[in-house]
């Protein structure tokens, strides 16, 4: 596995969707049962503070989330900088994610379940304990074999592409989060006694300034 930096290099480069499993699953299967409402729903109260579960139900049982944290810390494990994945709420995310009815979440719901079952299964399979039950040298054993799809072996292939995907997912909660925000670096709106306008360097560089004398 590596480490937060690396994890932050894989996500800019990653592509913007991931191609779609093309046999259906048994999480698929399960899944299917999950009807999605009819329409979005009212627009929200915006003086209203909405938890997860206000808006529509949440899939996740919590065999799935105990497996979901635990591949989320393997992700964005906690380091002397910020704070593990799963302490700021990743899983939440995730759940939330997987559970509204909008068509990207919809094709990522069968996605996630069907991933989160093989990891329990392959834990169980290699070492006879549940994923998040395993030590930290045995999970990333098992992420090892998933978490660069080009190098998977065929065997591990679609495992590969959940974890693709459960990675973006990861870090896309994670670094929308304040605490993501100052691992960054981050700034966002502030306000400002004064502004002097973008450096003079910047405006060079665009071929908006004026050539230095």
């Amino acid at each position: 596995m590596t480490d937060r930096r690396t994890t932050i290099k894989w996500m800019l480069a990653a592509a913007a969707a991931m191609p779609l499993l093309n046999r259906r699953s048994p999480a698929e299967e399960v899944t299917a049962a999950l009807l999605a409402p009819n329409g979005y729903g009212s627009d929200p109260q915006l003086t209203k503070l909405y938890r997860p579960g206000d808006v529509w139900p949440l899939t996740l049982s919590p065999a799935q989330r105990r497996t979901a944290a635990a591949l989320c810390n393997v992700i964005l494990p906690g380091d002397d900088r910020s704070p593990s994945a799963e302490s700021v709420g990743v899983v939440e995310f995730i759940d939330e994610w997987v559970s509204a009815p909008y068509p990207r979440q919809l094709a990522d719901r069968p996605i996630v379940l069907e991933g989160l079952a093989w990891m329990d299964a392959e834990a169980l399979l290699r070492f006879e304990k549940y994923f998040s039950e395993l030590d930290e040298s045995r999970q990333h054993a098992i992420c090892d074999d998933i978490c660069y799809e080009p190098n998977a072996a065929a065997k591990f292939a679609r495992a590969a592409k959940f974890f693709a995907r459960y990675r973006d997912l990861t870090v896309g909660g994670f670094y929308s989060t304040p605490v993501g925000h100052q691992d960054l670096g981050y700034i966002g709106n502030v306000p400002l006694s004064k502004f002097d306008g973008p450096p003079l360097e910047l405006l060079r560089k665009l071929g908006l300034g004026p050539d230095p004398a």
